[in-house]
């Protein structure tokens, strides 16, 4: 036991033992002598896959908010046609509604209520080129009627009348009503771009060129036919209207309307023969 007490008590006088510090001088860390270091693995997938489905994944992700963003603005843009529509809408019906008790009013008095001069006219050209004249030539050139069942809008002043006095024997024409308008543009309208027919297939593209007048999709297209600031650059912007041949056929061509046959004015039984070519 005496042995085992001298051994023990210089041990527990011996200073503790200092640990080395795990850094060098310079910060960096120690590198442990007893680790065996793993050789670095080669990924599973190639670096190029891993590129190209990053860069698949960015597309997407900017894809996805191109789309939000055109479907946001596409969902304003149909608000504000359908504010301008309803506007027009409410235009032409306080305009019926007035029309309407001015008629009563006549009636109730018992005088007769005289309408307006009609200020536009649709034209037809229901002949072709034999025993034409030169300045009838030049006058349905000036109209863009170049083929039979060609028709256009025209605004009536004193100048238009003239000219269609001149090519009468060549052309019928009429006063046509909203309807008519609007089924002749949806059935039958087509736009003149860079010098090409082109189909409304879009309000898109009747914003494009239109927007600037103010209308941006058909109905009020259709509206602004009727003659104002907008109607020539409404109207130069259609492509004159290729139309049928009448349901039953022409009467006669080389006879006045009132006469029983087909050219010359028929004031508002021009809806009647729309509707038959349409």
């Amino acid at each position: 036991m005496a042995d085992s007490a001298q051994k023990a008590a210089p041990a527990a006088a011996r200073p503790p033992k200092r640990r080395e510090p795990k850094t060098l001088p310079d910060g960096t860390r120690k590198p442990n002598p007893y680790k065996v270091e793993k050789k670095r693995r080669l990924p599973a997938v190639p670096e190029v896959v891993l590129n190209r489905r990053r860069d698949r994944r960015a597309h997407k992700k900017k894809s996805l908010a191109l789309k939000l963003k055109a479907k946001a603005d596409k969902r304003k843009l149909r608000q504000k046609y359908f504010t301008r529509a309803e506007a027009y809408i409410k235009k032409y019906r306080t305009m019926e509604k007035e029309q309407l008790r001015l008629k009563r009013e006549a009636k109730a008095q018992g005088t007769v209520l005289v309408p307006a001069e009609a200020r536009l006219a649709f034209v037809i050209r229901v002949r072709g080129v034999n025993q034409i004249h030169p300045k009838v030539r030049k006058v349905l050139k000036l109209l863009r009627l170049l083929q039979i069942n060609n028709g256009v809008f025209v605004q009536l002043n004193k100048a238009t009348l003239s000219m269609l006095r001149i090519a009468e024997p060549f052309i019928t024409w009429g006063y046509p009503n909203l309807k008519t308008i609007k089924q002749m543009i949806y059935k039958r309208g087509h736009a003149k771009i860079d010098g090409r027919r082109v189909p409304l297939y879009s309000n898109t593209l009747i914003e494009k060129y239109l927007g600037k007048y103010g209308i941006s999709v058909l109905k009020t297209w259709s509206m602004n036919l009727h003659p104002g600031k907008n109607f020539q650059k409404v109207n130069n912007f259609m492509w004159n209207f290729k139309l049928n041949n009448p349901k039953g056929g022409w009467r006669m061509k080389t006879k006045h309307y009132v006469e029983g046959g087909d050219f010359g004015n028929r004031e508002g039984k021009i809806n009647a023969l729309l509707a038959k070519m349409i």
